[in-house]
């Protein structure tokens, strides 16, 4: 039994080997490009023509990080099996899948958030443009 556990985190590791590949280009990207580029949609413009602008390049950014996001959650479910192994040998390769794990939540997070914001914001701004449009559709009919 322990000669087949052992065989078990072996093949583990080798797989482990294989997929980290994945991981570490996908981490890379994160740190490289991703937050990069997130940090630049903190600061939205005042006016809605920039605003749409900057929504229009968000989503063309969200689509290459959604498939980020997708290769690092399939290669972390690939590695699921982990969690049934507990030895000192393979500790160190469940650090690393725990690590890898935590950056791609939190930056697929962090996607998500943006994403909402923008749309939210350029939805606020449609919507006070129509309310500065009709109040100067009612001023002109006034005059």
């Amino acid at each position: 039994m322990l000669s087949n556990k052992r065989i078990q985190e072996l093949e583990l590791v080798m797989e482990f080997e294989k997929v980290e590949e994945c991981f570490k280009e996908v981490s890379s990207w994160i740190e490289n490009v991703g937050r990069k580029r997130l940090k630049e949609t903190i600061n939205l413009d005042d006016s809605l023509e920039m605003l749409l602008q900057a929504q229009k390049q968000f989503r063309e950014f969200d689509l290459v990080a959604s498939e980020y996001c997708k290769r690092g959650q399939e290669a972390l479910k690939k590695m699921d099996r982990w969690e049934d192994f507990s030895s000192v040998d393979v500790h160190s390769y469940r650090v690393k899948l725990q690590t890898y794990k935590d950056q791609l939540e939190e930056f697929c997070t962090e996607l998500d958030e943006n994403r909402h914001r923008i749309c939210e914001t350029v939805r606020l701004y449609e919507f006070f443009d129509k309310v500065r449009q009709g109040i100067c559709c009612t001023e002109c009919v006034k005059s």
